[in-house]
C-alpha cells in the first residue's frame, strides 16, 4: 500500500492562514504597544515635566523584562508556546484597560500607578518576547523562515509607524484614556488571532534537566558563535549610547515645539526608513556582504543621529530619523536573518532570549542613560555625543569581530 504524498508548501508565504493571523497579530499588538508607550511617555513628561523622569520609565519596563528573560526563554523551550503567548496577551488587555481607568486620575495621584502597570507589561515581556518568534517559526515550513521573516518585520515596522501617529492624534483628541482604550481593543484582536492557530508540537528537551543548567547551554549556543554574539553587541551598544527615542517628548515639547501630533510623526518617522528596507527584503532576502553592510548600516544610524541632535528644523529632524530607521531596518533585516537560520527549533527560545535582553538593554536601558545624559549634557548635545559614540562603537566592533565583518549570510547553514 503507497503512502500519500507529502503535500507540497505553498511558494508564498501569504497563502498560509495562520501565517496570516500572526502577521495580523503582530500587527494589532504593536499598534497598541506603541499606542501605549506614546500616551503613558508623553503624560509622564507633561505631568513631571522632568526628561529624567522619561528614562526611569524605560528602566521600570526593562528590570522585570530583562530579569526574566532567561528564565521566559526556558519557559519557552519546555512548553506550549501558544498557550504562553495567549496568558501574557491576556495580561496586556488587563494593564490597558488599567491605564484607562486610571489615566483621567493621574494628576491627583500621581505617576507611581503608571509606572507600576509598565512594571507589569515588562514582566509579560520577560516571557512572551523569547516564546513568540520561537512560537513564529513553527507556523512556516523551514523553507520559507526568511521570507516568513521579512513578512513579519515589514508588518511590524507598518503598524509602528500608525501606531504611535495614532497614538498622539487620539491624545490630542480624546485625550490618554482614549488612547489606552484603543490599545485594549486592539489588542483583543491580538489576543484572537493567536487563538485562531492550531497547537504546535512542544520543543524537545532532557526531562529533568536543571532551568540553571537549560540557562547556559543557551548562553554557550550564542557565545559560541561569533556572528550571533558580535551583531548582538553591537546593536546593543550603539542604540544604548546613539538612542534617542526616549527623548523625543522633549523635542517635540520644548526644542521644536510640535506638540503631541507632531511627537506622532518623530517617533513613527525612523519606522518609514525601517518598511522600505523590510519591504524589499520580502523581494531580496540579505545575502552576500551582510556583516560588512551591518557595520555601514550602523555607522549610518550614528550619522543620523548626529544631525538629528544639531536639528532645531522640524522636517530636518524628521528626516533624519526617517534615514536612521532605514539603517536600522537593514541591520534588523540582517540580526533576524541570521538567527532564524542559526537556531534549531529545541534551542530558539533560549537563544531568542538571550537576544531580547540584547535588544531590551538597548532599549529600555538606552532610555535610562539618554535621561541620564540629557541631565547632564542637555538634550539635543546628548544625542550629537551619543552619535559619535556610535561610530566610534562601529569601528572597534570591525576591529575585534572578524568572522562578523567577513560574514555571508548566502552560506549560513545549521
Amino acid at each position: 500500500m503507497t503512502s500519500a504524498p507529502t503535500p507540497t508548501p505553498p511558494a508564498n508565504v501569504l497563502h498560509l492562514p495562520e501565517f496570516r493571523a500572526m502577521l495580523l497579530a503582530a500587527v494589532t499588538s504593536t499598534l497598541a504597544s506603541r499606542a501605549v508607550a506614546l500616551t503613558v511617555a508623553y503624560q509622564l513628561y507633561q505631568l513631571t515635566k522632568d526628561p529624567l523622569t522619561l528614562g526611569v520609565l524605560g528602566l521600570v519596563e526593562a528590570i522585570p523584562a530583562l530579569s526574566l528573560a532567561l528564565l521566559g526563554g526556558v519557559v519557552a523551550d519546555r512548553n506550549d508556546r501558544r498557550r504562553i503567548l495567549l496568558a501574557t496577551i491576556s495580561a496586556e488587555v488587563l494593564c490597558a484597560a488599567l491605564f484607562t481607568l486610571y489615566a483621567p486620575h493621574a494628576a491627583q495621584h500621581g505617576i507611581w500607578p503608571l509606572l507600576a502597570l509598565i512594571f507589569t507589561l515588562g514582566v509579560a515581556r520577560g516571557f512572551s518576547d523569547p516564546a513568540l518568534p520561537a512560537f513564529q517559526a513553527q507556523v512556516v515550513p523551514r523553507e520559507l523562515l526568511l521570507r516568513a521573516s521579512a513578512w513579519r518585520s515589514s508588518a511590524w515596522q507598518a503598524a509602528a509607524i500608525i501606531g504611535p501617529a495614532l497614538g498622539g492624534v487620539l491624545y490630542a483628541s480624546v485625550g490618554p484614556a482614549g488612547a489606552y482604550a484603543f490599545a485594549a481593543a486592539l489588542l483583543g484582536v491580538s489576543l484572537a488571532c493567536v487563538a485562531y492557530v492550531k497547537p504546535k508540537p512542544r520543543p524537545a528537551f532532557t526531562p529533568g534537566e536543571p532551568f540553571v543548567d537549560s540557562i547556559k547551554a543557551g548562553l554557550a549556543f550564542v557565545l559560541g558563535r561569533q556572528v550571533l554574539v558580535g551583531s548582538m553587541a553591537l546593536d546593543l551598544f550603539s542604540v544604548l549610547f546613539g538612542g534617542a527615542v526616549a527623548l523625543l517628548p522633549v523635542f517635540a515639547s520644548d526644542i521644536l515645539r510640535v506638540g503631541p501630533t507632531g511627537l506622532g510623526v518623530l517617533v513613527a518617522a525612523p519606522s518609514v526608513g525601517a518598511l522600505a528596507v523590510m519591504l524589499y527584503a520580502t523581494r531580496r532576502p540579505p545575502g552576500v556582504g551582510a556583516g560588512r553592510t551591518l557595520l555601514l548600516a550602523v555607522a549610518g544610524f550614528g550619522v543620523c543621529m548626529l544631525v538629528f541632535g544639531l536639528s532645531q528644523n522640524f522636517a530636518l529632524s524628521v528626516a533624519a530619523l526617517v534615514a536612521a530607521g532605514l539603517f536600522d531596518g537593514i541591520s534588523m533585516v540582517i540580526r533576524s536573518a541570521t538567527l532564524q537560520l542559526k537556531t534549531p527549533d529545541h534551542m530558539r527560545g533560549r537563544v531568542n532570549a538571550v537576544s531580547g535582553m540584547f535588544i531590551g538593554a538597548s532599549n529600555e536601558l538606552g532610555a535610562f542613560e539618554s535621561g541620564v545624559a540629557a541631565r547632564l549634557l542637555g538634550t539635543g548635545r546628548s544625542v550629537w555625543v551619543g552619535g559619535v559614540v556610535t561610530l566610534i562603537v562601529v569601528a572597534v566592533t570591525a576591529a575585534l569581530a572578524p568572522e562578523l565583518r567577513a560574514m555571508n549570510l548566502a552560506d549560513i547553514e545549521d
